[in-house]
């Protein structure tokens, strides 16, 4: 199999791997190294590292960009995050899956919100914007994985029933992949597994950090991605350093690093034959 293609085989419902969100070469090479078996980007990441805002403030050609410059700076499988397509009409999702295919992407999500407002598309244009982004990847002539978003539970301008009803019709429209962020609880997002058999994404944030692989697993999940919690993980620590410097002139969070040579020898590790 090829890359594109092992990627794709990665996707297991019940046996989920995990796929963490990146947003620098750094940071990519760093969880290559630790042994990731394929990484994703983060619009909310890059927006962070960027000084800009998430959800409809980046542009496409910013992310296809951000997105080739991270394929090529590792050998493992690079999903990637585009908001809603970046634009309305289901044409310009598949011209979204076409330039993702462009930059050496495995595989793109597609959220079923507009932008600026994140209110919702209607049912109807949601679907077909998910079937033009289906369709373009099934003639791009090699694998490319198209997973379809439903995120009105997480922005709470739907219920779970309509999120099902959305996912039933994006897996009727060709979706690799379905991903419903945040659900209410585990045993709601089990019901999201059951509702499709294709393969699920979840994500670890808010209170499913509490949860373990095994339960990920035990509910039908296929893979568990991160969003933006790595890196505002990351940012949590500059903080909390932060903050005790500049208020109190307390230099002691800084004992508690990583030692410089460790992180070079992840960096050098997860590159290109490392």
């Amino acid at each position: 199999m090829d890359k594109f293609e092992s990627y794709r085989a990665l996707h297991v419902p019940g046996d989920p791997f995990i796929i963490a969100n990146v947003w620098d070469v750094g940071s990519a090479r760093m969880l290559a190294g630790m042994g990731a078996k394929a990484l994703a980007t983060s619009s909310a990441a890059l927006a962070f590292v960027q000084g800009s805002r998430d959800m409809g403030a980046l542009t496409r050609d910013a992310s296809l960009a951000h997105a080739e410059e991270i394929v090529a700076a590792i050998d493992l499988p690079v999903q990637g995050d585009f908001e809603n397509g970046f634009g309305d009409d289901p044409e310009t999702v598949a011209e979204t899956v076409r330039l993702a295919a462009e930059v050496g992407l495995a595989g793109i999500c597609v959220e079923d919100m507009s932008y600026p407002d994140t209110l919702p598309y209607p049912a109807d244009l949601a679907t077909e914007r998910m079937r033009a982004g289906a369709s373009a990847a099934r003639s791009l002539g090699r694998d490319f994985f198209f997973v379809a978003r439903a995120d009105g539970v997480m922005n709470g301008v739907y219920d779970m029933e309509e999120a099902l009803a959305r996912l039933t019709a994006f897996d009727e429209a060709g979706a690799d992949g379905i991903y419903v962020p945040l659900p209410p609880t585990m045993d709601d997002l089990a019901r999201i597994c059951a509702a499709t058999k294709k393969p699920v994404n979840a994500l670890a944030a808010g209170a499913f950090t509490g949860s373990s692989l095994s339960d990920f697993a035990a509910a039908g999940v296929a893979r568990v991605s991160l969003g933006s919690a790595l890196a505002r993980a990351t940012h949590r620590v500059i903080f909390d350093a932060a903050e005790a410097m500049l208020a109190e002139g307390d230099f002691t969070p800084l004992a508690r690093t990583i030692p410089g040579g460790q992180v070079q020898e992840l960096i050098d590790k997860g590159a290109p034959g490392g």
